[in-house]
């Protein structure tokens, strides 16, 4: 947990510092014992094992008790797939991005804008599926993906320099784009273009083109991405799949205007620290 998100959890009180334990938890990926969490946490012996106890009492975490590592609980797995039904893109584009990764036979990812970052909220391999970091539930950098540069490219200019703030410009590779004057040029070019390139950016070998998904009054819902290897694929080909993008992109947002999807969630993007 970072100093900022510990600032921002005090602001927030009890409640606040409870929910960080639980991003922490969560972000491991696996059980987790309190030795470990107590490592990578800010708060004090006694006030992260209250969290932790409070987290476990209402059902938002278990204790394994075999191997005495926190696990997360089926009460939070209710709340998420109850979320994930009313505020993700998923359940209305399945049908469209199973559609276009069987058309392409390539890896098609659907993503969101979360906090500043990009949350993958659900994936379709190609036939030969390649491994990459996305996976559904996963969050990322926004600046160096092609999602994420597509979305943040049609945002309002009044949530740019938020969203810019929060960008880490951690070089992954020597493709990153590493300061935000680099990335406003490009979020003009893909406005000019209307679609996004990771140009191994984020990994090694691995591009992609991005499409956003916006409603009708030109609110992000959020991006479409096909994604290849440097190996089978070029930039240009990929270009010539943005037209069967853009096609899927616009079923997406027909059906959640008719499916009522919010028209736009609030963010964050102000910087807090």
């Amino acid at each position: 947990m970072t100093e900022k998100s510990a600032k921002g959890a005090a602001r927030d009180g009890t409640v606040g510092k409870a929910l960080d334990v639980l991003d922490q938890v969560a972000g491991y990926g696996r059980p987790v014992r309190f030795s470990e969490v107590l490592a990578d946490s800010p708060y004090p012996k006694a006030t992260l094992y209250r969290l932790l106890q409070t987290l476990t009492s209402q059902g938002m975490l278990a204790l394994d008790p075999d191997r005495g590592a926190y696990v997360l609980g089926v009460r939070l797995v209710r709340l998420a797939h109850a979320a994930w039904q009313t505020t993700s893109l998923a359940p209305v584009a399945r049908p469209h991005i199973d559609a276009l990764s069987a058309d392409l036979a390539e890896t098609v990812h659907l993503a969101q804008l979360d906090h500043a970052q990009v949350l993958y909220v659900d994936k379709r391999n190609a036939a030969v599926p390649v491994e990459m970091y996305s996976q559904a539930g996963k969050v990322g950098p926004a600046y160096c993906t092609g999602v994420g540069k597509a979305m943040m490219a049609f945002l309002p200019e009044s949530d740019i320099g938020g969203v810019l703030a929060q960008q880490s410009f951690h070089p992954f590779t020597e493709h990153t784009l590493t300061g935000p004057d680099a990335l406003r040029a490009e979020l003009a070019a893909i406005r000019t273009r209307g679609y996004a390139f990771d140009r191994e950016e984020h990994e090694p070998g691995i591009i992609c083109v991005a499409m956003p998904i916006l409603s009708d009054a030109g609110h992000v819902l959020g991006a479409l991405s096909v994604t290849a290897t440097t190996a089978r694929r070029s930039l240009e080909d990929l270009a010539s799949l943005a037209p069967a993008l853009r096609k899927t992109a616009i079923l997406i947002a027909r059906d959640a205007a008719a499916w009522r999807f919010p028209d736009r969630i609030s963010q964050p993007f102000s910087k807090t620290g």
